[in-house]
């Protein structure tokens, strides 16, 4: 078998001092953080679509990258050299686990009939370079939102010819997930949201979706697959309202129809920063609410409005992040997918090393600033200290749905004007800077 990146070998951890740029100086896999080997807590994966098939496009621009293993006319021959070079990239790596969409993984042909015969090729292949090398599938999920078929979404779609093609295509997509033995199979809209009002019936197509939702729930349990449903929040990009927009709005959709018992969200840093929101903010609103699942580990220029999907280097999050979830308990089924690219720039083999290294790195510098601040609980008095009025019993009466105006009204004029303390911001941000290193 050729060698796709035979200028690097396997990226191993030299520490800190190491100037080695092709070596980890703080993800250690083996070492125990709270117990815990670090490749436990973080469970990094490889996104297949960016890494292997994003080329360098932009939305001025077409790709700029250039690789030996996509070289050929032949779609197949293509396809299997990409999956070569994918596995021998993950082992080089050193990640256990690795995510994909259908279409990424394998051709679409003009029937679906074929286009599965050809996906069913390259998942048997895909399996034994699991087997061989024992890289694991953190999840799979279906790209329904390339195809001109679903420009009007998919499970959203008007046409229901076109649902129906949709629902055939996820089928497909979670027996090669099971197969595959996925932990999780995610499910995003791409293109479930709309551009106008003028041509829309909004409730009929949340509607719709919930229909394709409530399928995969019966199909999943027909097939026996264990593995845990996703739903990542996507906002704007493509379509101008996303029905996915954030983590709240996925929250009340999955309420309404009943879906919650069966999904968790798959939470991505970029999508999170282009709904207004942080990263943080969605990680924290879904640990809030017990549907936390997995991330999807990037992030986004805030002076571009688009999803740049860059590697995730920024030590606040990294450090924010750790500290949230492992405080939720950490991950269960998920784990930090690196649904990041190279820039446009970067067209050399070792930049996707470069890349995912740095990425790991920074990750694991949060995990251990994470467990530090765990140790220490520097803000955990403050937060007790905040809300002690709601552990009086005027505050428990409130909180269990006893009180009433009148008497919140009496409890005012008795007592008067409430006292208020300040909220420190700038002695916590300080604190947390203390943690960095």
């Amino acid at each position: 078998m050729p060698q796709y990146f035979p200028e690097v070998k396997k990226i191993k951890y030299e520490g800190p001092k190491s100037k080695n740029p092709l070596a980890f100086k703080h993800y250690n896999p083996d070492e125990k953080v709270m117990g815990k080997k670090m490749r436990d807590h973080l469970r990094f994966a490889v996104c297949y679509w960016h890494s292997f098939k994003g080329m360098g496009a932009d939305p001025f621009g077409p790709g700029t990258i250039l690789r030996s293993y996509n070289q050929s006319d032949d779609p197949m021959k293509v396809a299997e050299e990409t999956m070569q070079a994918a596995f021998e990239f993950f082992t080089k790596l050193g990640v256990e686990f690795w995510c994909f969409h259908d279409r990424d993984i394998a051709p679409e042909a003009d029937k679906l009939a074929e286009t599965n015969r050809r996906l069913d090729q390259i998942v048997a292949l895909a399996k034994k370079l699991q087997n061989d090398t024992g890289v694991k599938l953190l999840w799979g999920t279906s790209n329904m939102f390339s195809h001109r078929r679903f420009m009007a979404g998919a499970g959203t779609n008007p046409s229901p010819a076109v649902f129906a093609y949709a629902a055939s295509q996820v089928k497909k997509a979670m027996e090669v997930t099971k197969y595959l033995g996925g932990a999780g199979y995610v499910f995003w809209g791409g293109r479930e949201g709309y551009d106008t009002l003028l041509n829309t019936d909004m409730g009929r197509e949340l509607d719709h979706l919930a229909c394709l939702l409530h399928m995969a729930v019966d199909y999943k349990k027909k097939i026996r697959f264990g593995g845990q449903f996703f739903i990542e929040p996507k906002p704007k990009e493509p379509t101008k309202h996303q029905y996915d927009f954030d983590a709240a709005s996925c929250h009340a959709f999955l309420q309404k129809y009943d879906l919650v018992p069966h999904f968790k969200l798959n939470i991505e840093a970029n999508h999170a920063t282009l709904a207004g929101h942080t990263f943080l903010h969605d990680l924290e609103y879904a640990l809030a609410n017990g549907i936390f699942g997995s991330v999807d580990a990037n992030r986004g220029d805030p002076l571009l409005g688009w999803d740049t999907d860059q590697f995730p280097t920024d030590l606040y999050d990294t450090i924010m992040g750790m500290y949230i979830i492992l405080r939720g308990g950490g991950f269960k089924t998920g784990g930090l997918n690196f649904d990041a690219k190279v820039r446009r720039q970067s067209i050399d083999p070792v930049d996707l090393f470069h890349a995912h290294i740095g990425g790991m790195d920074a990750f694991a510098r949060g995990l251990k600033a994470a467990a530090r601040m765990l140790k220490d609980k520097p803000f955990e008095k403050f937060i007790r200290d905040r809300y002690k009025g709601w552990n009086t019993p005027f505050g428990k009466k409130i909180e269990k749905g006893r009180a009433t105006f009148e008497q919140m009204e009496a409890y005012t004029l008795k007592n008067g004007e409430p006292r208020i303390q300040s909220g420190r911001q700038e002695l916590l941000e300080n604190i947390l800077n203390e943690y960095i290193d």
